[in-house]
């Protein structure tokens, strides 16, 4: 039994990271503290002002641990990847989870290559970005290999040289062939300098170059190919017109600003690289009532360079945050060079915070009734279920489903929604073992099986536990799943998704009883797409297993053509129809298809 009274004498006077758990578990609040005794105490003081979220957060507090550091820099960064993986429900929540592209080009190479990015691994290329359009990104990249032909292959030069025939760019004059050696590596280089030139700013150089073979073109009466050149100036100009100049010096930095209206924050960020706007991002923040703009900001620095990929010289912020200078530290040491954190007060870069503090504003404003639609129909709808099953709440709920064709190659399907969302990630398939025939309550029961002592036995991906199993079924469903946690030990709230007669969703079976429930709620809404998300992956995967049966069972009667051969075939045909339909030329092109195996497959479909 916890004892708040003795807990917080034990309380040690050191820096580390407190943990708020409710009454059934669950990890509510996340914080650090340079001494926990003084931190932790605060929560419990009756003379302590306390904001309402405050309150409410320590009237839910069942019981609280905590983890001790060495300093305040390890116990930040602890806070940060707790509050990642926990999502706790009082903690100041960045909604968003996005990622940004990167252009790499892989000058450790012989023969570079200009490959589209999500990651920024050191010592693996030369990065340039993080942009905000990915599609944008692909057009540059796009873009920069037909202007200086890069080749686009992921073959291993010059080891692979001579080994195989040109690409079908090098025939249509976008590549330069290294792959046959048909440029040297020194003219090579020449090109990649140029593609660097121009991801580094400096497009009048390529422009003055396109403009001058569109002119040549043009006195030779070539002008179809003058009119090529002058379709790419247009698309270098393109590129070049979204990075505008905004400082008159070249330092990396972000400008973050936040507007908030007491219940939804948007935070804006622009992104300067050597001196230009690359582009600009908004993110939304869950918030309660109380929380200061400097809070928030501070708590969505956590939660941003906690994820993303690369981090500036200088960050500018609307306002001065209370940890500003132990995140700079923590920056630092992630970027392995000093990060400074500054509020501007004047001159241009004060207006230029302002103006992302007016972009954050507007999004806000025109945003708040999305923002809220898509709450009724997500957090909104589970509470909604809640509310009809009586829980005191559900944030995750994982629903299951068999496929089987009489019984062939029978499957279960696992989904996941948290806070009303899908998260795909967290999805699990499984291929049925002990059950002959088609018995789906057996087969579930394996399913749940499986999937729960996985989780007891801490198997990463199983190790979280469900607020909500949703059967697709009834009460027969509904009973195997409650049994299985019996046999097991565990204790989980089990409903059915019962469908009537048309195979139409009706209600949930809870407790013995049949729930009606309002068809025209975005509670029904989210429990339709939670049925139909786990029969939509039950049905792919066991369709992918059928089609594996087909192939290997087709391909398998074929002379020369075993496991490595099969495989071959298929990554390079993609469908067996393809196998089927192809010339023994164009079977020879699959790699290790020799022109007998080419013509016994050949043979053996015609």
């Amino acid at each position: 039994m916890f004892n708040l009274e003795e807990e917080l004498k034990k309380l040690p006077d050191k820096p580390g990271v407190y943990i708020m758990h409710d009454k059934i578990d669950t990890i509510i609040y996340v914080g650090k503290a340079i001494s926990l005794r003084n931190r932790v105490r605060q929560y419990f003081r009756a003379s302590t002002k306390h904001t309402p979220k405050i309150k409410s957060m320590v009237s839910n507090i069942a019981y609280f641990e905590y983890i001790i550091t060495d300093s305040e820099l390890e116990a930040l960064v602890l806070e940060c990847n707790l509050i990642k993986e926990h999502r706790p429900k009082y903690n100041t929540m960045l909604k968003d989870d996005k990622t940004y592209p990167f252009i790499k080009v892989t000058v450790h190479e012989a023969y570079p290559r200009v490959l589209f990015s999500r990651k920024m691994k050191h010592g693996t290329g030369r990065y340039f970005g993080p942009y905000t359009s990915a599609s944008a990104v692909k057009d540059t990249i796009e873009l920069l290999c037909k202007l200086y032909k890069i080749r686009t292959c992921s073959r291993v030069l010059p080891r692979d040289t001579g080994k195989d025939r040109p690409c079908l760019n090098y025939h249509i004059g976008q590549c330069s062939a290294p792959c046959q050696g048909y440029i040297s590596e020194e003219e090579y280089k020449k090109s990649v300098d140029s593609v660097i030139d121009f991801l580094s700013g400096n497009y009048a150089k390529i422009i003055n170059q396109l403009t001058e073979q569109m002119q040549q073109a043009s006195d030779k009466m070539e002008f179809e190919e003058a009119a090529k050149y002058r379709d790419l100036i247009a698309s270098v100009r393109q590129v070049a017109q979204k990075q505008k100049i905004t400082a008159d010096d070249s330092a990396d930095r972000d400008v973050i600003a936040c507007a908030s209206d007491g219940t939804d924050a948007v935070v804006q960020v622009f992104f300067i690289r050597e001196g230009k706007l690359l582009g600009r991002d908004h993110f939304h923040m869950s918030v309660a009532q109380g929380d200061s703009r400097s809070e928030i900001i501070s708590q969505f620095m956590k939660q941003y360079y906690g994820g993303t990929p690369y981090i500036p010289k200088v960050v500018m912020l609307q306002e001065e945050i209370e940890d500003a200078q132990i995140i700079s530290d923590w920056l630092s040491q992630i970027k392995k060079r000093r990060v400074l954190i500054v509020t501007p007060k004047k001159g241009d870069k004060e207006k230029l915070v302002e103006l992302a503090y007016k972009n954050a504003q507007m999004v806000l404003i025109q945003d708040g009734e999305k923002i809220k639609r898509e709450q009724q129909r997500t957090i909104g709808a589970m509470e909604e279920i809640a509310g009809w099953l009586n829980l005191p709440g559900i944030r995750r709920a994982e629903a299951y489903d068999i496929s089987n064709t009489n019984g062939i190659e029978s499957v279960g399907s696992m989904v996941v929604f948290e806070d009303g969302k899908p998260k795909k990630n967290d999805y699990r398939k499984f291929k049925i073992k002990t059950v002959k025939g088609p018995d789906d309550y057996k087969s579930m029961r394996e399913v749940l099986t499986r999937r729960f002592k996985r989780a007891l036995e801490g198997s990463s991906g199983f190790d979280v536990y469900p607020d909500l199993i949703m059967m697709d079924g009834g009460r027969g469903q509904v009973n195997i799943a409650l049994e299985v946690l019996s046999e097991l030990g565990l204790s989980i709230p089990v409903c059915g998704m019962v469908k009537d007669d048309r195979h139409n969703t009706r209600g949930l079976y809870y407790n013995n009883v049949e729930i009606p429930i309002d068809t025209h709620s975005e509670g029904f809404k989210l429990i339709t797409r939670v049925q139909d998300e786990a029969h939509r992956f039950a049905i792919e995967y066991h369709r992918s297993l059928r089609s594996k049966v087909q192939v290997n069972s087709v391909l398998d009667g074929i002379q020369g053509v075993g496991p490595a051969r099969r495989k071959a075939l298929m990554r390079h045909f993609q469908d067996i129809d393809k196998i089927r339909n192809a010339s023994v030329e164009e079977l020879q092109e699959a790699e290790g298809i020799t022109q007998k195996v080419a013509q016994n497959i050949y043979t053996y479909f015609h």
